[in-house]
């Protein structure tokens, strides 16, 4: 469903392939974006750059302080009191200065500053359209035009806001900016994007379309991997809703209000020197060290501007909302069908009936899989020890009797065709009905349909082929996707036993290659059709293409920890020597901190000399 102006994405897409990686033209389009964005704000010259005022006014001299001033100060019978702690550590912290300020340094005038506002206004467009979402129900959108516009507008406030948060990263690691006691406000930033990705990936999981089915499938093995599947179940989507709308929402807006707080506190770092420190392999002596600290942690006393931080949140706002809803009425978002048994069960009989054979004599993937499904060890994946194994089986799935016998019962109550032959088989001992399970698997290979009734010829399969009809015509009604859903309580929000099924079968992967989905694709990171997917999860996919691991049994667990790994390296990069000094050696810092002139500002960090008073600045941060 799409606006009547929109542009058709949803055909297949196309991919490029250079070395071992394979990138969809989508995706790599939605980086170059994001590279060109970054380089222009690096290149172009900032709005009134050149009208900066070059001094302050200092600041006047402080009367006697009236009663409030004195109470807020614990000067007052009142000062012991929790709530006047509190109030005074608040205002030592925040002042309004700092929480509201109206002048900022002058070296904040570019254009690599706007994307931290930019973010969080994408972010707020993404909450807006998430609660109209939310107002219309889950599956609104599927087929309202205005819940597809709300979805569309969603989609792309979230690609936007990812972008951007991508692209601040970006800026503030060529700022080196946990100078100056900011550890703390990278490190948040960092978890913050962490937290979104998780955000978005859950967001994509409560889709119920297509790509929401193929991103769970693909998904489970590595959560199941390293344990976590055991109680995080991206097959369930009623779980992944709340993660996406209740709790990972809680989680994110606290970090990022933390970290916003904190730029509050500590202020935006300053320009590194503009000349290019030679490369050492010991360390600084411990005073050269210390004494750049101090300065970079040390009041801003050089010159400011005028900084309106609520009108530089509003113009993002609108600029943000305009450019996200455009994006929504033009390019739509795209919604392919998800597949269900009975779709499957009809276009491809054959190949049902053949996944339904290995369910029955547990040989196919579900029914080997192991934790958290069942106590085999088909799909379990080691390196050194299993977590896999250590939560063991926390969501049962029997193949042969969830996915065959026990839908089969209940329509041998009315069906006397699937009665006898479903009684005949429980009666023969365990040896036999896997001797009938097997032969009939064997023979299937080679089934035709006669009106569309299945066809498999002679073997000693006893009663299997007749419930294997039965089991074809449950599926071709629909019964079997409500039996498989119904089977658990309540509402029926988790699909892992009908995705399990689905997933046994070769049409379901079939159909993802058809879409570039496949992991041969870097189908983690793609999109139905021509849309940008998530780029985001470069990290995570990039382990998937590295020869020698490719085909490695345990590839899952290497992916999650490789980017475990790389996460834990990115937050403590303030700590790691070396790696905190690139900015140092390559000098892109040049291009963000630039006066009229063209050069980068001297640091006028701590006790200047000056010929006047100058003022002394607690930096904020666009």
């Amino acid at each position: 469903m799409h606006a009547p102006l929109a542009v058709d994405l949803n055909s297949p897409g196309h991919s490029l392939t250079w070395s071992i990686f394979t990138v969809s033209v989508a995706n790599l389009v939605l980086i170059g974006v994001m590279v060109a964005i970054f380089g222009a704000a690096l290149l172009l010259p900032f709005p009134g750059r050149r009208k900066l005022d070059a001094t302050s006014e200092a600041a006047p001299v402080a009367t006697e302080p009236d009663a409030s001033v004195r109470a807020d100060a614990g000067a007052d019978d009142d000062a012991d009191m929790w709530t006047s702690k509190v109030r005074r550590l608040g205002l030592r912290l925040l002042p309004p200065g700092k929480l509201l300020p109206d002048r900022q340094p002058a070296y904040v005038a570019s254009w690599i500053y706007v994307f931290g506002v930019g973010s969080l206004a994408a972010l707020g467009v993404a909450i807006v359209s998430g609660f109209g979402l939310a107002l219309g129900g889950p599956d609104w959108w599927h087929y309202n035009s205005l819940g597809h516009f709300f979805n569309s507008l969603h989609l792309w406030s979230v690609e936007l806001f990812m972008a951007l948060l991508v692209i601040h990263l970006w800026g503030k690691f060529w700022m080196a900016a946990w100078r100056g006691r900011r550890a703390w406000t990278w490190i948040t930033g960092v978890v913050a994007f962490a937290a979104s990705v998780v955000e978005c990936f859950t967001g994509y999981l409560s889709q119920q379309n297509f790509d929401s089915q193929w991103i769970s499938t693909s998904g489970k093995d590595a959560f199941n991997s390293v344990g976590v599947g055991a109680f995080f179940n991206v097959m369930n989507f009623g779980q992944m809703l709340m993660w996406h709308i209740v709790l990972v929402p809680i989680v994110l807006i606290a970090i990022v209000g933390a970290h916003v707080l904190l730029v509050r506190v500590r202020g935006v770092s300053h320009p590194l020197p503009a000349s290019r420190p030679s490369f050492r392999l010991r360390p600084r002596p411990r005073a050269e060290r210390l004494a750049e600290r101090a300065a970079d942690a040390a009041p801003w006393r050089g010159p400011t501007r005028r900084y309106d931080i609520l009108k530089e949140g509003t113009i993002a706002a609108v600029v943000v909302f305009a450019l996200t809803a455009g994006l929504a009425a033009l390019l739509s978002s795209p919604d392919v069908p998800p597949i269900t048994i009975a779709t499957w069960a009809r276009v491809a009989p054959a190949d049902f009936l053949a996944t339904a054979a290995s369910e029955l004599n547990g040989t196919s993937e579900t029914a080997t899989y192991g934790p958290p499904y069942n106590n085999q060890d088909g799909s379990v994946q080691r390196l050194l020890f299993s977590p896999q194994t250590i939560p063991g089986v926390t969501q049962p799935v029997s193949a042969a009797q969830d996915f065959v016998l026990a839908p089969l019962a209940t329509l041998a109550a009315t069906d006397p065709a699937v009665a006898a032959p479903l009684a005949a088989y429980q009666a023969a001992p365990a040896a036999r009905q896997l001797a009938w399970a097997s032969a009939y698997a064997t023979a299937v290979t080679k089934v035709t349909f006669a009106d569309g009734a299945p066809v498999v010829p002679a073997a000693d399969d006893g009663p299997v082929p007749a419930l294997m009809a039965g089991e074809l015509s449950l599926a071709r009604s629909g019964a079997l996707d409500t039996d498989l859903l119904s089977q658990q309580p309540f509402y029926g929000t988790n699909f892992t036993k009908p995705l399990l099924f689905i997933e046994d079968g070769q049409y379901f992967g079939a159909q993802a290659q058809a879409m570039g989905l496949t992991g041969s694709q870097w189908g983690v990171m793609n999109e139905t059709g021509s849309y940008p997917g998530q780029p985001w999860l470069w990290l995570y996919t990039l382990w998937y293409q590295v020869p020698g691991w490719t085909n490695s049994a345990n590839i899952d667990m290497i992916a999650v920890y490789m980017t475990g790994l790389g996460t834990i390296l990115l937050l403590a990069i303030p700590f790691i020597p070396g790696l905190r000094d690139i900015p140092r050696w390559i000098p892109l810092h040049r291009l963000i901190w630039r006066t009229p002139g063209g050069d980068t500002p001297a640091g006028t960090a701590g006790p200047q000399p000056a010929a006047g008073p100058q003022p002394v600045v607690e930096e904020p941060a666009s």
